[in-house]
């Protein structure tokens, strides 16, 4: 369950490529310890606020802070720190082709940490067993791996430095229903094992039910409202009552009140 502490705060947030606005003045809070469920229309920006908090991205203007740091304002020890204590998972799974799953896995252990080869092997090991891969999938390619198992090897090298925050985009992106489902559980239950908070981009309205603790919608760069499912299926904003009032909105609206 989430407290009140923000362990990221985006303030005024102005991200923009040419003559083009992204984000225009974007406000947003992560609570400690919630799964925060982010959406918006395609094109809208929802990678690109990810992108800027995570540093991939830089900014026109406006405050991030993570743990209450900036990290565009801090030294270089204070950002590795930061960067140590987040994982993420990028949309399509972004593994190194050239890598097996287990390298993939610990690549950022090699990148962060002192560790023989021998712990960072069984510390990959044990992550891909976290996430439902056994040995066998261990000296396989992406290449070789469904793009279920692509998602998880990715899940599992976001976790391998025991973060305090994974941040998902689109997780569950072209899987199937089933694989979707799996996956949606996957997080939910590592979520609640690990303590973590979770940034999760989604248009997913079925990962939005089954996961996310609170919404977030992003809509012309700004967060133009925050909450739970229900507040959601409740609102009269005609971008939102098109979004979670369409058919697959009254089936998730349908599972809410039954």
């Amino acid at each position: 369950m989430s407290s009140n502490a923000a362990v990221i705060s985006v303030r005024d947030l102005v991200v923009g490529f040419g003559g083009v606005t992204v984000l225009d003045h974007a406000s947003l809070d992560v609570f400690d310890g919630e799964v925060l469920g982010f959406v918006g229309g395609s094109g809208a920006g929802k990678s690109v606020l990810m992108r800027a908090i995570i540093g991939l991205l830089p900014r026109r203007h406006g405050t991030i802070e993570v743990f209450g740091t900036d990290p565009a304002l801090a030294d270089e020890d204070q950002r590795r720190s930061i960067e140590q204590r987040w994982g993420v998972l990028f949309q399509q799974g972004a593994l190194f082709s050239s890598l097996t799953a287990l390298q993939n896995v610990q690549f950022p252990m090699r990148e962060y940490l002192k560790l023989s080869p021998r712990l960072m092997e069984e510390i990959a090991a044990a992550k891909l067993e976290m996430v439902g891969l056994g040995p066998d999938v261990h000296e396989k390619f992406p290449a070789e791996l469904s793009g279920g198992m692509v998602k998880r090897v990715a899940l599992a090298r976001a976790l391998a430095l025991d973060p305090d925050i994974v941040f998902l985009d689109e997780p569950t992106s072209g899987l199937d229903p089933i694989g979707a489902a799996e996956f949606d559980q996957l997080i939910r239950t590592l979520q609640r094992t690990l303590g973590l908070s979770v940034f999760m981009v989604t248009h997913d309205l079925d990962s939005l039910h089954a996961v996310c603790d609170r919404i977030a919608v992003l809509s012309e760069g700004k967060v133009i409202a925050t909450g739970s499912i229900e507040t959601m299926l409740a609102s009269e904003h005609p971008w939102l009552k098109s979004y979670f009032q369409g058919n697959r909105g009254r089936q998730i609206a349908h599972r809410v009140q039954h």
